[in-house]
């Protein structure tokens, strides 16, 4: 059995840690929002699993024994650490919009789902300019969080296409199990979250180091993979 490029009309993009490069801040953010919570500091290597997940499903994985006020002040820490104190950059990673717009002129319709909230998400592509590249987004305040399918099946009911006919594209577990529970074809990429190891346990079509690498694939249409 082969998957072919071809077939695909539809890519989906996770955006933490495979289109943009902002692992580091919600690293430091969580973090720092923990200490002013006084709560226990999670390791760097805890917080990066998280990445991805609603913060309320974070939260709880992070703090299992968070009562309602510390849940409560930790989000306030932690979107102010985030949106203004934290310093450390957030960039997009090389090749990103020569990505999309490859794709777009291939005419494959893309879309985006995310762990991020809808104002966070909204607030990126005002300061990015991408929005107008995606026909439809779903985040973590628009359906259940990763790893459960039900954004991807919302993104499909929505454009009308067979799981088939869609690929995700993202950098931790929780994108991988999130897609193949949808059965929908993945690739990992692995300059955020997860490595080859652990993205390659979700049968992925393939799995790339980076962005560029990954376009080359894509603007390969006649390209096959091996599933």
């Amino acid at each position: 059995m082969t998957f072919q490029l071809e077939r695909i009309e539809l890519v989906i993009f996770d955006w933490d840690g495979t289109v943009m490069d902002s692992v580091g801040r919600i690293v430091s953010a969580m973090q720092t929002a923990a200490r002013l919570t006084a709560l226990p500091v999670p390791s760097a290597h805890a917080v990066k699993q998280i990445i991805g997940l609603s913060l309320d499903l974070a939260f709880t994985t992070l703090f299992p024994k968070l009562t309602a006020a510390q849940h409560q002040l930790l989000f306030e820490h932690y979107r102010e650490q985030y949106v203004e104190r934290d310093p450390t950059p957030t960039p997009m990673f090389e090749g990103a919009e020569a990505l999309f717009g490859q794709l777009r002129q291939q005419q494959k319709q893309l879309a985006v789902a995310t762990g991020k909230a809808r104002k966070g998400l909204d607030r990126i592509f005002a300061e990015t300019g991408l929005a107008h590249y995606f026909a439809t987004t779903r985040c973590a305040d628009d359906a259940k969080s990763k790893p459960d399918p039900d954004m991807l099946l919302q993104i499909l009911a929505e454009t009308r296409l067979q799981p088939e006919q869609a690929l995700m594209i993202g950098d931790t577990s929780h994108d991988m199990k999130m897609a193949e529970q949808a059965g929908i074809p993945r690739i990992g990429v692995t300059h955020g979250v997860h490595g080859a190891e652990v993205l390659s346990q979700y049968q992925p079509v393939a799995v790339v180091n980076d962005l560029p690498q990954l376009q080359r694939l894509l603007t390969q249409p006649a390209m096959a993979f091996p599933v």
